[in-house]
């Protein structure tokens, strides 16, 4: 009887360990930051707003990708950002809080956050990469599956951004990449 109660306790817990390997270990963005000075690594941030279809289809469609998750959470410093929430950040030696944030709006239009602005995030949802001394790297606008931003991650990830210098060699890296997450 110990026995048996002894391995249901151990398969609860590989199962609740292999569960929580499959999520995105969200931060807020000063978690972030401190985290990096501690151990370099890139900061990937998803700049959403609660009102947002298109985030919203990015939380439950590409972000529960296991494979997704793991390899963002390995790489990257995960940001989940609301672009016009009231989490105060301080940023490059600034500190940017929402002052017109109205909570009787959190789930409809609110103020612009003013980190949102100074990142000149022109659309929700915009996935922001920063490089390992929080300099920005750059920012893509839209909803993607986990094999489209897949291309992104990894090229971000391994520096091989910094060998594209054209539209037209970005292309062939792009024509050559084989996405490995599965759908």
């Amino acid at each position: 009887m110990i026995k048996k109660l002894i391995a249901m306790v151990a398969f609860v817990l590989a199962a609740t360990a292999t569960l929580e390997a499959q999520e995105i270990k969200w931060m807020t963005f000063d978690e972030a930051i401190a985290a990096q000075k501690k151990k370099p690594k890139k900061i990937f941030i998803d700049v959403y707003t609660n009102w947002c279809g298109p985030c919203k289809m990015l939380a439950n469609n590409t972000f529960t990708n296991k494979d997704l998750a793991k390899y963002v959470n390995e790489n990257y410093y995960p940001v989940k950002f609301n672009g016009e929430g009231n989490e105060v950040v301080n940023y490059q030696g600034q500190k940017f809080e929402n002052k017109g944030y109205d909570p009787s709006k959190a789930n409809t239009r609110n103020s612009t956050h003013p980190l949102t602005a100074y990142m000149q995030v022109q659309a929700y949802p915009t996935m922001m990469f920063l490089d390992e001394k929080s300099d920005l790297i750059t920012s893509i606008t839209s909803y993607m599956s986990p094999t489209q931003l897949e291309l992104y991650l990894k090229m971000f990830a391994t520096n091989d951004y910094q060998k594209i210098k054209t539209q037209d060699e970005f292309q062939i890296y792009q024509s050559k990449f084989k996405p490995t997450f599965k759908n």
